[in-house]
């Protein structure tokens, strides 16, 4: 008897002009700072929801995530972009940093897709996640390196995250 295979996964590449409409036909400030956090950083929903000033270090560009789904804590390196968006957001300085929940982030982000906003089609909040992952690929982050801030435990699920584009390789082939 053999072990059923695991569904595809989603492939999903989200364009960085796509991710600016979603933005910009949000009107929450809020949601904003989330996206920009989310493609940043890879965070899932429930680490951005449960995020708090006191585990973030702007000066060290780390948020420490004390709980993960995969119950390891660890701790995530934030980006030039991910500290500017944070301290244009920062309303204050201590407890949770955003007021929505984890499914009022995907609730809100879907309404930021639909047709009389964005026009955004196919497009969930876990395909930031996705997007990051490969992102940080396309930086030149090693394995390793791309594990320790997304917290796949995994290469098959690294992999499963990582969807990169067969003309960026071709462009570093000699």
């Amino acid at each position: 008897m053999r072990k059923p295979n695991k569904p595809r996964g989603r492939d999903r590449r989200v364009t960085a002009a796509e991710i600016a409409k979603i933005i910009e036909a949000t009107e929450s400030t809020e949601l904003r700072t989330i996206i920009v956090l989310a493609v940043e950083t890879g965070m899932r929903r429930n680490e951005l929801a449960s995020l708090v000033w006191e585990e973030v270090d702007l000066k060290k560009q780390t948020a420490h995530l004390p709980k993960t789904k995969t119950d390891v804590p660890r701790t995530v390196p934030l980006s030039k972009t991910a500290i500017k968006a944070l301290k244009n957001f920062a309303p204050r300085k201590e407890g949770r940093i955003f007021t929505l929940q984890a499914e009022s982030m995907s609730q809100a982000f879907e309404r930021a897709c639909e047709a009389h906003r964005a026009n955004i089609v196919g497009v969930r909040f876990h395909d930031m996640r996705h997007e990051a992952t490969s992102r940080l690929f396309e930086k030149g982050l090693n394995v390793m390196e791309v594990a320790t801030i997304t917290g796949h435990k995994t290469l098959d699920m690294l992999k499963r995250y990582t969807h990169l584009r067969a003309e960026d390789l071709a462009k570093k082939l000699k």
